[in-house]
């Protein structure tokens, strides 16, 4: 079996990620926002975080994925109606390679725990 080389750039201290998963799910606004604008569920595998977000009726056009700094933005935009979800990470994403696909009406982001990002600001493109 190969051993994954975890790029030096991307050091994150894996401890703080599961307290915050566990207080991301616990937070009262993360469950009203589930409701009143569209769920958000968080995965972790090895190699990767997953953000899917289900967005059933809508179109990849009315998608956008926005990585900054220690954010992630989602927003759903369709006529005059507009939900944004952020969600605020404890490392700087932006140092992570992410990818992002839509298919079926599940929004599915990808943040690398062993590919390294751009380092900047950048909008994701959905494949």
């Amino acid at each position: 079996m190969k051993k994954k080389k975890v790029s030096k750039n991307l050091s994150v201290n894996f401890e703080r990620v599961d307290q915050w998963l566990k207080e991301y799910f616990l937070d009262p606004n993360t469950t009203y926002c589930d409701f009143t604008q569209f769920r958000i569920d968080l995965y972790e595998t090895d190699e990767n975080w997953i953000v899917e977000a289900v967005l059933k009726s809508r179109k990849r056009s009315d998608i956008t994925v926005k990585v900054e700094n220690h954010r992630m933005i989602i927003t759903v935009q369709k006529a005059k109606e507009k939900h944004i979800r952020t969600i605020d990470f404890p490392f700087p994403i932006i140092n992570h390679l992410v990818s992002a696909s839509f298919h079926n009406g599940i929004l599915e982001v990808f943040i690398s725990k062993i590919e390294n990002g751009s380092g900047k600001n950048r909008y994701i493109t959905l494949t």
